[in-house]
């Protein structure tokens, strides 16, 4: 019996219901990872002579960058996020910025305004940010919402994916059923080792199960929840953040509210309380030196949950410990 055939009877599956909202970034090309889903984009780039990569973000996109056998320069940045220099791009080159924390909107429609086509926008952390037309856009689903898999190229320059083969993640999805039976620690074992395997994963179309999960969800319910959370936490912690907070009206959608502090315990303290934080970059401090602005970021910005799994309570419960 040919394997197309839809089976009829026999045990029951997850059931996600169809959201009658869009789903994000509908237009784009759905792959299995965000690094796979810049990889695709460097793959489509025609002529690609150069690319300008920050010395602050993630890894796999310098690993992503270095693999696509381009040459590649690393730039700085500033306490605001921004360009510490005036890059000048030729015919063929191409400047990668992050959109760090998901709070860089504005700044981002500037970048495009200067560069146009030759930005590429590195929106894996700002999942819902609303796509610039004819640019060329990344997404990482993964840092917003619960999917094993998952990535999406925005671009005029990425059309025909037919031939992507579709990804299975019957084996990723360890992490997602061990934080919902209440075994965190557990499950965050399997969620880095998950994380670890899409990194070496090759090119291919995201999962359906990834697909059916984002198609159920209410963004607009992520959207205000993400929002309240973040307005709770820098009503209470601004006076002491040393970083400068963009204007809340100016971004789309928060991943994380961004906390710069000189207290070198807080990290350790807020993790005690099992309220974990990451540290981005682990990368950053092997490329910079202790006087650069990277390294002190990578350092001493403690990004904190504001997700749409939390509540008010819960925001009061992590400023009750910066704070005490």
């Amino acid at each position: 019996m040919c394997d197309s055939v839809k089976p009829i009877g026999g045990y029951f599956g997850w059931e996600f219901p169809m959201s009658k909202v869009h789903i994000p970034h509908e237009s784009g090309v759905f792959v299995n990872s965000g690094h796979n889903a810049l990889a695709l984009l460097l793959q489509c780039l025609k002529p690609l002579k150069k690319v300008y990569v920050p010395f602050y973000t993630c890894g796999i996109v310098h690993k992503t960058v270095a693999e696509s056998k381009v040459e590649y320069h690393y730039y700085h940045i500033n306490l605001d996020l921004e360009l510490a220099e005036d890059i000048h791009l030729e015919p063929g080159e191409y400047l990668v910025y992050t959109n760090y924390f998901g709070i860089k909107d504005a700044y981002v429609r500037c970048l495009y305004k200067k560069y146009g086509e030759h930005l590429i926008i590195d929106n894996a952390q700002a999942f819902l940010a609303e796509d610039i037309p004819n640019a060329h856009s990344l997404y990482s689903p993964r840092k917003y919402i619960g999917v094993p898999d998952g990535g999406v190229v925005v671009s005029p320059a990425v059309q025909n994916v037919q031939d992507l083969v579709d990804f299975d993640a019957a084996d990723k999805c360890a992490h997602l059923l061990l934080r919902a039976s209440h075994r965190v620690e557990e499950g965050y074992r399997e969620f880095a080792k998950n994380d670890k395997q899409l990194g070496i994963e090759p090119l291919a179309k995201m999962s359906a199960l990834s697909y059916s999960i984002m198609r159920s969800l209410n963004y607009e319910d992520i959207v205000n929840r993400r929002i309240q959370n973040f307005e709770l936490l820098h009503k209470a912690l601004a006076p002491t953040n040393r970083f400068i907070v963009p204007d809340l009206a100016s971004f789309a959608c928060p991943m994380v509210y961004p906390y710069l502090t000189d207290n070198c315990n807080l990290r350790s303290e807020l993790i005690e309380h099992k309220i974990y934080v990451a540290k981005y970059w682990s990368n950053v401090c092997e490329s910079t030196i202790p006087q650069d602005v990277e390294y002190m970021l990578a350092n001493n910005l403690i990004p904190l949950p504001i997700d749409q799994r939390y509540t008010g309570d819960d925001m009061n419960r992590i400023i009750s410990i910066i704070c005490k």
